[in-house]
């Protein structure tokens, strides 16, 4: 199909986007990389009357780095962020998770902040950025205001973004040295859209004992879900094989997921008790062969 027609944009600067998100709040999209717009115009899923195209904006294609921690712009493209060694480094769990994204084609066009804007709860990045706790820039007609990760996703599709606001960049900040990361998802094929998937942190202390936790789960809620029961059953522990298998049940009991053409309930709460498992085996294999180091 074709899309239906509207007003094309092209600002060049994020005050310019501003006027034209402003002027026209109710009727706008805006396009970066259009790996989810660009299928939702040509399926009249979405019918916006403009498009604003904020690829000519300049500043907001490189990856800046903050005082603890990165800053990722609107037009850094997925691919861009999966191979740069920075965050590979500081970041692990984000550079991780990239590589499950769709296919390179894909993320070489896609950019992170726009499948944080779509709020696609199946995604691995919205699950990623509450695991991170990472910090939303979002620019608007009385500034720029931060909203953390765990306050912008609303609902499925639905994030804290206003009609006239414009997310500018994510901010993440530098992984703990004690801290492990880790990132599993079942997909029937690679690059679909997964049934499940678990984004885990883990902050050890210096006994080698868990101290803090953060166990995010997508595509079983209308948003990234936080395990925050099977968090506590680990806290205090070496993450032993009892801890993990704690973890598991408690993930279990936590979702409440629908079931769909692709995927029983059942079987996505099955799927996430089984993903906790390999994320936390995954988090405690790192770490001890960091301690072997």
């Amino acid at each position: 199909m074709k899309p239906p027609r509207f007003a094309y944009h092209a600002p060049e600067s994020v005050a310019e986007a501003l006027q034209v998100l402003a002027a026209h709040a109710e009727e706008s999209k805006v396009l970066a990389g259009g790996q989810s717009l660009m299928p939702m115009l040509s399926f009249r899923l979405a019918a916006p009357r403009h498009v604003v195209d904020i690829n000519r904006v300049s500043g907001l294609d490189e990856i800046q780095r903050l005082e603890s921690g990165w800053r990722i712009p609107a037009l850094v493209r997925q691919r861009a962020a999966e191979r740069s060694p920075a965050l590979a480094a500081s970041a692990p769990l984000l550079t991780t998770a990239l590589a499950h994204v769709a296919h390179p084609q894909i993320r070489n066009r896609g950019t992170v902040c726009g499948s944080v804007a779509h709020a696609d709860s199946s995604a691995e990045l919205p699950s990623v950025m509450l695991a991170l706790e990472a910090r939303m820039v979002v620019a608007g007609p009385s500034g720029t205001r931060i909203v953390p990760a765990r306050e912008f996703f609303l609902f499925h599709l639905t994030t804290a973004l206003a009609p006239d606001e414009l997310l500018v960049a994510v901010e993440v900040d530098d992984q703990d040295q004690r801290t492990r990361s880790a990132f599993a998802e079942f997909a029937p094929r690679r690059g679909d859209f997964c049934l499940a998937g678990v984004a885990v942190t883990v902050t050890f202390d210096h006994g080698g004992l868990v101290e803090t936790s953060r166990i995010v789960a997508a595509g079983v809620a209308p948003t990234p879900a936080r395990l925050a029961e099977a968090e506590s059953v680990i806290a205090g522990t070496s993450l032993d094989a009892e801890a993990v298998a704690a973890a598991q049940a408690a993930a279990y009991r936590e979702v409440s997921p629908t079931g769909d053409a692709h995927a029983s309930a059942a079987y996505r709460r099955q799927l996430v008790k089984v993903l906790v498992r390999r994320a936390l085996t995954e988090v405690r294999s790192e770490k001890e062969g960091r301690d072997g180091a």
